[in-house]
């Protein structure tokens, strides 16, 4: 309750956990960023991250997120329609599980700035984020650098307070 006061809102869908590259021994510690795993398109629309591949271990993460997704509402009570976009083929990236994600993106004045990772996956995230926003221009752009800094497009992109 106190968390709504603060924030203004009404309700809070919280997740198990975030992708598997964003705990030690891993990653950069950063211990579950939701911007790579699930994210708002718009009311009651939300992209989620999907790891179809059992060998890697964000395979039974994302499954229990978008079950979780999926079984959620939002503060009206109604069901959360759950986009599923796929996770790049890539599973290792500097000797670890790769937690390259489309789901971390930036929205901005009329675009849609996609993470890219060179891999046969990203024109299947393009077509599917030029679905949910069809009056913004979706951009592709290799992430691949900005990932092995322990981020994405939507990290490096926070706003920034007006002091």
């Amino acid at each position: 309750a106190e968390i709504h006061a603060h924030l203004g809102t009404r309700k809070a869908i919280w997740l198990p956990r975030g992708l598997t590259g964003d705990y030690p021994p891993y990653g950069f510690g950063t211990l579950g960023h939701v911007d790579i795993v699930a994210a708002f398109a718009r009311p009651g629309v939300v992209v989620a991250h999907s790891q179809p591949d059992p060998a890697h271990p964000d395979h039974e993460v994302t499954k229990e997120v978008i079950g979780r997704l999926q079984a959620a509402t939002d503060a009206r009570g109604r069901r959360l329609e759950v986009v599923e976009v796929q996770a790049p083929t890539i599973l290792e990236a500097d000797g670890h599980w790769a937690d390259y994600s489309y789901i971390n993106h930036y929205l901005c004045n009329g675009g849609v700035v996609l993470c890219g990772f060179d891999d046969p996956r990203d024109e299947l995230a393009v077509g599917i984020f030029r679905r949910l926003f069809p009056e913004r221009t979706v951009t592709l752009v290799d992430a691949r650098t900005i990932f092995a800094g322990g981020g994405g497009i939507h990290c490096i992109t926070q706003q920034q307070p007006r002091i």
